[in-house]
């Protein structure tokens, strides 16, 4: 048995002594998150329901191929990997799309490449924004997001950059 086993035994047994001691209603409380966390999974549902559909679709429709075949001439020229296009383009709508042209990254190219490193770097260092904005915005209600996806889309972009550069500057000093 690992110490990990534990963690959660102990901290259910914490949580009970300590109300105990303290004379609060347990269950009750616990009811009454578990009414809260419904209420947001209710508030945010929709918002979350139309991403996956919107990904799925655009996934389908083979527009992140078509984006990728037409932007590659320009990402050639500036030195950027072209097999990683696919990945920033799709890092901002879905995590499991993400992962998954990661995982066939580093299967065609290699761990150690050139596109391995860059997208290794890209996908531990930049967001899932739609995602995101999505679930987070409509948890709290916000209907004017004023600039923060244009912020995020930018802060994206920047990491495909910047993850570029320094691969290149690590594999070449």
């Amino acid at each position: 048995m690992n110490f990990s086993d534990f963690i959660i035994p102990v901290i259910f047994a914490f949580v009970l002594i300590y109300g105990i001691c303290t004379k609060t209603d347990v269950f009750g409380e616990f009811t009454e998150g578990v009414k809260d966390g419904l209420r947001t999974v209710y508030d945010i549902f929709p918002s979350l329901f139309c991403l996956v559909v919107t990904v799925a679709v655009f996934r389908a429709s083979g527009a992140t191929a078509a984006i990728t075949e037409f932007i590659r001439p320009a990402l050639e020229t500036v030195g950027f990997p072209a097999e990683c296009a696919e990945l920033v383009i799709m890092r901002p709508l879905s995590g499991s799309g993400a992962t998954a042209i990661y995982e066939r990254i580093l299967t065609e190219h290699g761990p150690d490449t050139f596109a391995g490193r860059v997208a290794s770097v890209i996908l531990g260092s930049s967001e899932t924004t739609f995602y995101t904005l999505s679930v987070y915005f409509a948890a709290v209600k916000a209907k004017k997001t004023r600039y923060a996806l244009a912020a995020a889309l930018i802060g994206d972009i920047t990491c495909a950059v910047v993850s570029s550069l320094s691969v290149k500057l690590i594999l070449n000093p």
